[in-house]
């Protein structure tokens, strides 16, 4: 047989066949042989190989919710390092330590910790302010995530449930610094804690057994502190991890929202996958925070206990303010009216501190938990969401979201009436005054001043999908007339401007039934036709195709399109200006004399 010829037989049927690939050696055998000891055990790969796939998508304001997550990663590694040296006792003792001003000074175990950690501690201080840092990050951060979730409508079904988380964790974020900055004990923090225990002793009838429960006796006591501890270290740590990895759960089982663009509807996600690109991007946006914050810490004090000395009941100083989170409480605390003071049946009622400290924050806090539902119970929409709403195509909502936010900043601003009084030498009676009226008169003015702008700018983007751009070249026609040319709007860009739907009010059903029967629509019926009225009433149409097509065209054309009928037969040959759609540009034959020539030929040897 020649060297060249094919083998025949068995061995001519087999000449063909592809070796088995070889078995994976030494690491990769190893790493493979583990992940399927484990996946037989515990069933991991299925939801493993999901989570690395899940596709999410790209936009600068989603790194919101990233920042609160790495935040709290900061806070437990910190945390953990400082409960090392933290002692949560109130117990006094003597400072002798490295810090000459406090030496010889009476403390308690707590306070003198804190200090050992700030100078005594390696790495002590710069943990400290990590910590605080983070903290007023990791709230600062949930709250404008909510804003984004909130004027973007992320909020609808099905992702009512995490809004919920979310306020819910916005609540808790704000309680748990406050038991954190608490635990120094030192004058600033004691001050607060003799604050909170004013309200607790509001609540009518039984405030005082309150607060000698949770104080352990008469204020200040020895319990408080440790308790706080356990609060702070143990209790809402678990429930905010919780809720949190809650949050991040159904996150990924409801897919995440995107912006709305071509090629994205509410079945598809637009991104990237998590493995490796989200992941790497992630990964790399958690140091470049982390980066920030220990710049932060590093750069600007913030908590300076040693300066302001333990805790001494009779030394409670003026100007004294809580973290920020905490301002809008206090700032309602001043400027709540005092005539809801009274004695009533042997008791003294202090609506006035009662009211803006212990209910006005829960009740806030549970308007905003509740909000998906109404808005929901409004509209009557029982779809699911996951492309976002710009925010000026929902001008209602958005103007109760700056409303809220004026209300917000009002209170914050009276949280420091008496530092304005006395830096801008004022009233301080005058200021309390302003800003109780501004507290009735500005949320509502806020509230309709966005409205309009909103409507303004839904207007302005109806014109330009109608009208598309200026390009600053002016046009002379046969007749001597000058327009403008207008360039019409890329798909991609007018796509965002047409996709959304408007709604439009709910109207009462019949009042006579087909027998001619009167029909006696309920209350709730018509409080939601009102609701719903308020919602949507001044709602700016969406341009739809018949418009866009009926703005490319002049005279009868248009009115043919608009009203449903076929003006195709109108002269085609002829040589008139059949629209003034983009100046009438687009509806110039190519052997206009005014047409654009990018060959640079002359118009005038046009054919």
């Amino acid at each position: 047989m020649s060297p060249g010829s094919a083998p025949k037989g068995a061995a001519g049927l087999r000449a063909d066949d592809v070796p088995p690939p070889e078995h994976p050696k030494g690491a990769k055998a190893l790493a493979g042989g583990l992940a399927g000891w484990v996946d037989d055990r515990t069933g991991t790969a299925r939801p493993t190989s999901y989570l690395l796939k899940k596709v999410f998508p790209d936009h600068w304001s989603f790194m919101l919710g990233e920042i609160a997550m790495f935040s709290l990663v900061i806070l437990l590694i910190t945390g953990t390092f400082l409960t090392f040296w933290f002692v949560p006792s109130a117990g006094q003792v003597i400072y002798n330590g490295s810090y000459v001003p406090l030496k010889g000074i009476p403390m308690s175990e707590a306070f003198r910790s804190t200090v050992d950690i700030s100078f005594d501690v390696r790495g002590g201080l710069i943990m400290r302010q990590l910590h605080h840092w983070a903290a007023l990050l990791f709230t600062v951060s949930i709250t404008v995530h909510m804003f984004r979730v909130f004027f973007t409508g992320a909020f609808r079904k099905p992702r009512e449930i995490n809004w919920v988380i979310g306020t819910i964790l916005s609540l808790l974020a704000i309680n748990e610094g406050f038991t954190g900055y608490s635990l120094p004990d030192d004058l600033l923090s004691g001050t607060g804690l003799r604050a909170a225990e004013g309200f607790i002793q509001s609540v009518p009838v039984v405030g005082s057994y309150m607060a000698y429960f949770v104080f352990g006796g008469a204020f200040p006591g020895e319990a408080i502190i440790p308790r706080l501890f356990t609060v702070h270290v143990l209790l809402l740590p678990a429930v905010i991890i919780g809720l949190f990895t809650a949050h991040i759960v159904l996150v990924a089982v409801h897919k995440h929202t995107q912006y709305p663009g071509p090629g994205k509807t509410n079945d598809n996600v637009v991104g990237y996958p998590f493995m490796p690109v989200y992941l790497a991007k992630s990964g790399g946006f958690f140091f470049i925070v982390f980066g920030i914050t220990a710049l932060m810490a590093a750069l600007v004090t913030i908590n300076p206990i040693w300066m302001y000395g333990p805790y001494d009941p009779t030394a409670g100083t003026a100007g004294s303010q809580p973290d920020w989170y905490m301002g809008f409480a206090d700032g309602a605390l001043r400027l709540f009216p005092g005539f809801t003071e009274f004695h009533l049946f042997g008791f003294t009622l202090s609506l006035n501190v009662f009211i803006p400290s212990l209910i006005v924050m829960p009740l806030l806090y549970t308007i905003a938990g509740a909000y998906p539902f109404i808005e929901s119970w409004v509209t009557g929409d029982k779809r699911e969401h996951h492309l976002l709403d710009r925010p000026r195509n929902a001008p209602t909502r958005t103007g109760l979201g700056v409303m809220a936010i004026s209300f917000y900043l009002i209170l914050f601003i009276a949280a420091g009436d008496d530092l304005i009084a006395i830096k801008l030498g004022l009233s301080i009676n005058q200021i309390v005054r302003t800003l109780q009226v501004m507290l009735i008169v500005v949320p509502p003015l806020a509230y309709w001043v966005t409205k309009r702008i909103c409507m303004s700018l839904q207007r302005r983007d109806r014109d330009l999908v109608l009208h598309g751009h200026e390009s600053g070249r002016i046009v002379r026609t046969a007749e001597g007339s000058f327009f403008e040319v207008h360039e019409p709007l890329p798909e991609p860009e007018r796509w965002a401007l047409v996709q959304h739907e408007t709604l439009t009010p709910l109207r009462l059903t019949a009042r006579v039934d087909a027998n001619g029967v009167e029909r006696k629509s309920t209350r709730r019926e018509r409080l939601r036709a009102k609701v719903s009225s308020f919602y949507f009433t001044d709602g700016v149409q969406s341009v739809t195709p018949a418009e866009l097509t009926a703005a490319h065209h002049d005279g009868s054309a248009r009115e043919a399109i608009e009203t449903g009928q076929d003006g195709s037969d109108s002269g085609s040959g002829d040589q008139e200006w059949v629209g003034q759609l983009h100046g009438g540009a687009e509806e110039r034959p190519e052997t206009d004399a005014y047409a654009s020539h990018d060959d640079g030929a002359d118009p005038a040897s046009a054919p």
